[in-house]
């Protein structure tokens, strides 16, 4: 069973950067693929990125393409999501998860395992 803790959130201004972390436990990690989703006040949960479990292969949603850059820690059990240029519309709870499989999919219900997310919000 892999658990998973997210960090990194926090109070920026637009066009500030923040980097997230998602750190997980269990020996399995590296076999599955990793999902970055936000979920907005009052917005269904959305995708945001995605890395495969194997060869650092990446999917990013249109909105964040440019800005956002997932990356893996193949020797560890973190994965990061530095955001750049971050806009208001980009203020979310944020989690990480994991899906039983390598490739980095972009379908929330591809994914099983969730962690608690940690909050973003930027402000104008």
């Amino acid at each position: 069973q892999v658990r998973l803790v997210e960090s990194g959130g926090g109070l920026v201004q637009a066009g500030d950067s923040l980097r997230l972390s998602c750190a997980a436990s269990g020996r399995t990690f590296n076999m599955y693929a990793v999902g970055w989703f936000r979920q907005a006040p009052g917005k269904e949960r959305e995708f945001v990125a995605a890395i495969s479990a194997t060869d650092g292969s990446t999917t990013y949603a249109d909105s964040v393409k440019g800005r956002f850059t997932i990356s893996r820690d193949y020797t560890g059990n973190s994965v990061y999501l530095q955001m750049n240029i971050l806009q208001p519309e980009d203020t979310a709870v944020y989690s990480c998860a994991t899906r039983p499989g390598i490739r980095p999919l972009a379908q929330i219900w591809e994914y099983d395992t969730w962690g608690q997310g940690t909050q973003v919000t930027v402000s104008s």
